[in-house]
């Protein structure tokens, strides 16, 4: 009998003896039912039949077969059974022949685990010589193995990064690598139960708090590899999500390291919402439309034992027969699944701390948050749903929605600041308090009239030397007017004399429109900044101006349709400059007006907490802003549950580049 060459390095005993034996039976039936084949023996592997393999040796005898293996290859005189030790723990117990048939070549339970015993008595040997060693018994199949096998392999882990330092980082990947989305048949190892994917997390985490419990000064060197190891933008949404949440989790057991951990994690999803922005601009509005509506709450239930399931995003990805604009559309999908995943992983962290924390956690959270935010968000155009971790979050108290404008107050009038810094700043604030449904009228009334002396000072900086609207040279000027309009347009009610006196937004929308009247203040900023040979109605989003038009007139507040009628007929010259071009939410939205074919430059509309659209977390901040409410009495408006719906139907469906309603 001749054993074919890929078998001739394995431990034949008890099952060729077992073969011999039927071969010399007298049965006629037993004889037609073996046969051998010339060249070839094969010999299946029964799995868990122990008995028939060879006796096994006692702890004792292969830890110092381990030890003399080591000391012999670290001396350089014989690596013979280092070699041998090494491939014990490189064979993969799942692997499959041509026939589909286990391994044969497994090493038993005990075996593994007396081999892994000698490890751990001589870890202080496995010096980087030893690297082929310890690299098979860390990427070795571990995680689906025994409960005692488990503690026994993260003894081991601890101990050799404690006892050889250079291996630290080698061990801390290897288990961040983990955390991720898991291959299919990880627990799931021939001859042990089962083990479900939120028990392999588990364990991977129990070992990373043993290692860092062992060495305090690790997660220096687990910082960077958590960044490092997140999931690429190619990755599925589970990868994200998964390895999200268990990002989240480290924080439990290494809370130094949650500053930078949230700090990654906020990085990435910007980074996601960013790329579907630009992603829908690419695609006709209707299709991208309906791209945002095809995502459901159900598609991002995302549950860590589901793993197990086909992706059928995957499927349909690598179908070749799929046109480039299907998997463009099913990649956008995509994307907002992640986001979606893990921005409200993002809100259940954060929520505990503002709920039920102490207030230095709420003080803490939120300073994380406003660093997030000052250091990530604002400097960043379109990102479109990552800043309301912060609108949610700082509406929680009074007191935090004063640090949150005054945080922005703060950046608006610091001159060290790029101008594009300061014109986001005071576009956020804007936002902040004309969607925010906690922020009182007074806070509303405040921020207005300290945006209007703004206002008033640009004037009179900029209106001497003016020759007519231009937004390259007088940016900052049109952000705030804008803020100023788009304020008014969302909480009119709160910049009455009605509500300074103490009357509700409801009790103001039951006057007549010739008894509300506003302050002086108001009335004066506005009309002197409208009037002004800067002439905001020019360049400010048309979509704004339209509908502060109509409401001031029904109001009685001012008259503009005059102006908005002349400018139809203005040409406007744009002195350039490579500085006013930097970013462009600021930048010129280049339209043919109606006089003719002169270009008109005109400011975009971007006002950060425009309607949240992601499906599952939007839950977070349902109760959080202000929906477009009609005027009675304007367009028939009556503010009616009906009409209400109709609004935040439409509100809830804006893309972002316009305000809902008529803006």
């Amino acid at each position: 009998m001749i054993i074919e060459d890929d078998y001739s390095d394995i431990y034949l005993s008890s099952p060729v003896s077992d073969v011999s034996d039927r071969e010399s039976s007298p049965s006629p039936r037993k004889r037609t039912r073996v046969k051998f084949d010339k060249d070839v023996l094969m010999v299946p592997y029964k799995e868990g039949s122990e008995s028939e393999r060879k006796p096994e040796k006692s702890a004792a005898v292969i830890r110092e077969e381990v030890r003399r293996a080591i000391q012999r290859h670290v001396s350089g005189t014989d690596s013979e059974a280092y070699d041998r030790i090494k491939e014990i723990f490189a064979v993969d117990p799942r692997r499959r022949d041509e026939d589909g048939m286990l391994a044969y070549d497994v090493p038993t339970h005990t075996s593994l685990r007396y081999h892994l015993l000698g490890l751990l008595s001589n870890v202080a040997s496995l010096d980087r010589s030893c690297n082929g060693l310890v690299q098979a018994v860390l990427n070795s199949v571990w995680l689906g193995r025994d409960e005692s096998y488990i503690k026994l392999y993260i003894r081991f882990l601890g101990n050799l990064a404690a006892a050889q330092g250079s291996y630290l980082g080698t061990v801390l990947k290897m288990l961040v690598n983990c955390l991720g989305e898991l291959p299919k048949d990880t627990g799931k190892v021939p001859g042990y139960t089962p083990v479900h994917v939120s028990e392999i997390y588990a364990r991977v985490h129990t070992a990373l708090r043993h290692v860092l419990q062992l060495i305090p000064s690790g997660s220096g060197t687990l910082s960077p590899i958590l960044s490092h190891q997140f999931p690429f933008d190619t990755d599925s949404a589970k990868a994200n999500i998964a390895y999200t949440k268990n990002l989240i989790r480290v924080i439990s057991y290494a809370p130094e390291l949650r500053g930078d951990i949230l700090s990654l994690i906020t990085e990435k999803l910007v980074k996601i919402d960013v790329h579907i922005q630009v992603d829908l601009e690419d695609i006709e509005d209707e299709v991208g439309e309906d791209v945002l509506q095809g995502v459901s709450p159900e598609s991002v239930m995302f549950e860590e034992d589901d793993q197990d399931v086909d992706d059928d995003n995957d499927s349909v990805m690598s179908d070749e027969s799929v046109d480039s604009e299907s998997k463009r559309i099913k990649s956008i999908k995509d994307n907002i699944l992640k986001l979606d995943g893990m921005i409200d992983t993002l809100f259940g962290y954060y929520a505990p701390h503002f709920a039920t924390g102490t207030l230095d956690d709420k003080e803490g959270a939120f300073d994380l948050l406003l660093s997030h935010f000052m250091s990530i968000i604002l400097p960043i155009y379109r990102s479109r749903h990552s800043q309301f971790l912060l609108f949610h979050f700082s509406q929680s108290s009074p007191f935090l929605v004063d640090r949150f404008a005054l945080e922005c107050t703060t950046i608006i009038f610091n001159k060290k600041h790029p101008a594009i810094l300061r014109q986001s700043a005071t576009a956020y604030l804007a936002s902040f308090v004309a969607r925010g449904a906690h922020i009182s009228g007074e806070v509303v009334r405040n921020v207005f009239i300290m945006l209007g002396r703004d206002l008033d000072d640009l004037r009179m900086d900029y209106e001497a030397t003016c020759r007519g609207p231009d937004l390259r040279r007088y940016g900052p000027f049109y952000s705030t007017a804008q803020a100023l309009l788009y304020i008014f347009c969302f909480r009119w009610r709160d910049l009455t004399n009605a509500a300074i006196e103490g009357d509700t937004p409801e009790q103001v929308d039951e006057l007549e429109p010739e008894d509300i009247t506003f302050p002086p203040s108001i009335k004066e900023v506005l009309h002197q900044a409208i009037h002004s040979k800067l002439n905001p109605l020019k360049v400010c989003s048309p979509a704004i101006v339209s509908q502060f038009a109509r409401m001031s007139q029904h109001l009685n507040l001012m008259y503009v349709f005059s102006i908005l009628e002349t400018n139809k007929r203005l040409r406007m010259y744009s002195f350039r400059s490579i500085g006013s071009m930097a970013d462009p939410r600021f930048s010129q939205v280049e339209r043919e007006i109606r006089a003719g074919d002169d270009l008109g430059y005109q400011l975009d509309a971007y006002f950060p907490f425009d309607p949240y659209q992601l499906p599952r977390s939007r839950r977070w901040v349902e109760g959080d802003y202000v929906h477009w409410r009609g005027i009675p009495g304007l367009d028939g408006g009556d503010d009616s549950d009906s009409d209400a719906d109709d609004d935040e139907s439409e509100d809830d469906h804006s893309d972002g580049t316009e305000t809902d309603d008529e803006l």
